[in-house]
């Protein structure tokens, strides 16, 4: 099995294991009590996946969440090993292939909310607060302009939504209704305290993260962080010495693609067009750029 870093699409999967459920980015293989995540160079925007990927995309995602698991370690995490040495014998066979792109993790029971923290005021959320001074209920002070700093970050969940569906903004009564009162307490603490801690830490970088979102789950009755976690498809990352309030930044994430299918008055439903090499090449740079500058290694 060869992983095709110039291809959207993977059609080989790992012999002696049970077949992959393929998501947008990731092929999630069920190894028993754990399962085995390997991150492909897939990418997607408007929730519809590109017919052609991001070389190495897999791999600085994998990267990325690794050094955000270990320095985050404040939460507990669904990380088993990313050594290929440590995983089932058939994906073993493939440790060239898996190693830098794969992680084994927990099973656990993801809680269907996905866990959004804000510094800044932009995307869904700047749209909402100039229609109703409110993002996802929460009242905004009046004067806020598009990409301003908020006075305090904010959590702002959104429902998960079923594969090829738009994640839906809701409010913190709808995370109580759908997780409980306790649960959706410390969904909300976990999420603005991995936040701050992230930002902080990206500030004295030169990276500004205007928003990430977390995904969490169960491991029997302990609520732990799962899937991958600030990386440039999660996050929105800008580059501090280019941040002007009032106006759209620059950014080290996946926004460069949104913004050029936006160019081409993408309808955000399949299929989607080819991404133009130039696309593809700065978006790699892009990507690799948030690596060094987040983590200080490169792959």
């Amino acid at each position: 099995m060869k992983y095709d870093r110039h291809h959207a699409l993977l059609e080989s999967a790992i012999p002696g294991l049970p077949a992959p459920r393929r998501g947008k980015v990731r092929d999630v293989y069920d190894v028993g009590d754990a399962l085995l995540l390997v991150a492909t160079d897939r990418i997607s925007a408007f929730d519809v996946v590109m017919p052609n990927g991001i070389p190495d995309k897999g791999r600085v995602l994998t990267a990325m969440s690794l050094f955000w698991f270990g320095r985050l370690d404040f939460i507990p995490n669904h990380l088993i090993s990313a050594d290929p040495a440590q995983y089932p014998a058939p994906a073993r066979v493939f440790a060239d292939d898996l190693r830098g792109r794969s992680m084994l993790v927990k099973k656990a029971a993801v809680v269907p909310v996905e866990c959004v923290a804000r510094g800044y005021l932009v995307g869904s959320g700047w749209k909402e607060y100039q229609v109703s001074g409110s993002v996802c209920g929460i009242h905004l002070h009046h004067g806020y302009r598009l990409a301003d700093k908020l006075d305090h970050p904010i959590f702002t969940p959104a429902y998960k939504a079923e594969q090829g569906e738009h994640d839906e903004n809701i409010r913190y009564a709808r995370v109580v209704e759908l997780a409980g009162p306790e649960t959706a307490a410390r969904l909300r603490d976990y999420t603005l305290r991995l936040y701050s801690a992230a930002a902080e830490h990206a500030a004295r970088h030169g990276i500004l993260i205007a928003d990430t979102k977390f995904e969490f789950g169960f491991d029997g009755d302990r609520l732990i962080l799962i899937d991958e976690v600030l990386t440039p498809d999660s996050s929105r990352f800008w580059p501090a010495a280019e941040y002007r309030p009032g106006h759209n930044p620059p950014s080290l994430d996946k926004q460069f693609v949104r913004d050029w299918l936006e160019s081409v008055k993408f309808a955000k439903r399949p299929p989607a067009p080819d991404l133009p090499d130039e696309v593809v090449a700065k978006t790699r740079e892009k990507y690799l750029d948030a690596l060094k500058a987040l983590t200080g290694a490169g792959l």
